[in-house]
């Protein structure tokens, strides 16, 4: 049977098949299809970072059109290039008005800040920044995609970057695990709200990443926990149940996944790319 995917199954039936069909004598053989992403147009946010511009080369190797923003003066070796700080109201706005100009297909949601406290140290001002950024950006520009989407009559995927944080609690973590808890939550509510539209609102959570801003996050663990530079990174990659931290593709394998048709049954799912850590 071949669906309108052109994903295909068949059955091959052995020569000694008769009227009354032994299907143990039969051999099932599935062709998956390619992922191809040609002429999308993709959206990919936090294009500076690690997991953003391994997103964005791998939506370009299969033929998607990939715009890119993060708050840089600009990317080297990226087209498609805006920059916007959306931390500041009216580069936001800005943000929403081009994004209903460029009609995106697919919106790689990935824009995020990270900062440590614990309830007796974390302050409202670094509440409203991670919150800010994190929260309430990240809805604004799922909320414009959506609509852009439902005015251009596009089956989208929306595809929002959450993290383990945000499946539970951490203690000097506490600011950060709520925003990307919201994030989880806010993905399945817009998945819901606009099934009947044919848009796939999914979440992926990235555990322990080796990019630039685990090095960052390194440092203030150092700090919060009196350890050595490099320690903290050496010690959750060793913890990870697979025993090493993931990759920036590993997550973008993921976001191909996600945008394409192979995941085309697929809504209001966050998944978990950490080599079991949630679970640990």
């Amino acid at each position: 049977r071949c669906g309108w995917s052109n994903n295909c199954t068949w059955m091959v039936l052995s020569k000694t098949a008769s009227s009354g069909i032994n299907l143990r004598g039969g051999k099932i053989m599935f062709s998956p299809g390619s992922i191809d992403l040609t002429d999308k147009v993709c959206l990919v946010t936090g294009a500076a970072g690690g997991i953003g511009q391994s997103t964005i080369e791998h939506f370009k190797e299969l033929g998607a059109i990939v715009h890119t923003t993060d708050k840089d003066n600009k990317l080297s070796g990226v087209s498609n290039y805006k920059k916007f700080d959306l931390l500041i109201e009216k580069d936001l706005s800005s943000c929403l008005d081009w994004i209903s100009e460029i009609r995106p297909d697919v919106l790689f949601n990935n824009a995020a800040i990270f900062d440590m406290g614990s309830i007796l140290d974390a302050n409202l001002q670094s509440f409203d920044k991670l919150f800010g950024l994190n929260v309430r950006a990240l809805y604004a520009i799922m909320q414009a995609c959506a609509k852009s989407m439902i005015a251009e009559e596009k089956s989208g995927s929306i595809i929002n970057v959450a993290s383990q944080a945000g499946h539970r609690g951490e203690a000097l973590v506490a600011h950060y695990c709520a925003t990307k808890a919201a994030v989880i939550s806010y993905t399945q509510s817009a998945a819901l709200a606009l099934a009947s539209n044919k848009i796939r609102v999914n979440a992926i959570s990235p555990g322990v990443i080796d990019t630039p801003m685990w090095d960052h996050v390194d440092k203030l663990f150092a700090k919060f926990e009196k350890k050595e530079i490099g320690q903290k990174k050496r010690e959750v990659g060793k913890a990870v149940p697979l025993g090493f931290m993931g990759r920036p593709k590993d997550v973008a394998r993921a976001a191909v996944f996600l945008a394409s048709d192979q995941s085309e049954y697929i809504t209001a799912q966050t998944i978990c790319v950490d080599g079991g850590n949630v679970l640990r």
